[in-house]
């Protein structure tokens, strides 16, 4: 239960339309329930707005269903599971094939039921250097989708051919926040950060030669960056990106 539908709930009790009786059997959800192997917790979207996301890497099928079952007995309506194998994938869509189950191959996400509908007027852009960056953003967008964002899509833009990013000029001065996804040198953050006032998040890829270091240069040029307001998340870490930016997207402006 989010905090619009405690809301909702309030108000139905004092109005008349929703018993009391009724009331306390939706507050009794226990916050978190213990599974042994885990504990999910119900009340996440409550404090933080959105239920809690289940990291599918090194879990078991097993895991994962019941992690997702205890959600969604819970209340929870839509599950993201990231970093989900093809094979545990073609599992759960047989286990959720009533709540809906979508796969998307590229981003190695599930989801179970349907992705929110937009929240907010604001759009994000995710920006990628190339073409191999497109795993690490897709996982971005999806998150920022998934909870609610409108996103744009700027693949293969990097610095190696700068004209193609500017290209984008007026699309990066509508943006309310850009996820800058680049490995190799992880020049994008940087260039982007000085072509918007948008707050730009820069996320490293693990993409790159040698000398990159599995993504360590690309994550200490972006911790370098001398653009003003570029933040950067962890190396391949595109849900942290997509979440943040999603939270941002949502904020609103106080006249």
């Amino acid at each position: 239960m989010n905090q619009n539908e405690m809301l909702t709930l309030l108000e139905g009790v004092k109005s008349g339309q929703i018993s009391t009786d009724e009331a306390l059997l939706k507050l009794k959800v226990k916050p978190f329930e213990d599974l042994g192997y885990a504990k999910p917790d119900h009340h996440r979207s409550l404090r933080q707005g959105a239920a809690e996301v289940i990291y599918g890497e090194r879990k078991s099928y097993e895991q994962i269903c019941g992690i997702a079952a205890s959600m969604l007995a819970a209340g929870t309506d839509s599950i993201l599971i990231t970093r989900l194998s093809p094979e545990a994938a073609e599992a759960l869509k047989k286990d959720f094939e009533l709540q809906g189950f979508t796969y998307y191959p590229v981003a190695k996400i599930g989801i179970v039921g349907e992705c929110k509908s937009p929240q907010s007027e604001g759009k994000i852009i995710v920006a990628t250097g190339g073409t191999s960056d497109i795993p690490v953003a897709e996982e971005a967008a999806l998150t920022a989708e998934f909870l609610g964002s409108r996103v744009l899509r700027l693949y293969d833009v990097g610095v190696s051919g700068l004209h193609r990013l500017l290209s984008y000029k007026e699309e990066l001065a509508s943006a309310r926040v850009v996820i800058a996804i680049a490995g190799m040198e992880g020049a994008l953050a940087s260039v982007i950060g000085g072509l918007t006032n948008a707050p730009v998040i820069g996320v490293p890829t693990s993409v790159g030669y040698g000398a990159s270091f599995g993504g360590v240069a690309a994550l200490l040029s972006m911790l370098n960056s001398c653009a003003s307001g570029v933040s950067v998340v962890n190396i391949d870490n595109g849900f942290g990106a997509g979440y943040i930016a999603s939270m941002i997207n949502k904020l609103k402006i106080e006249n």
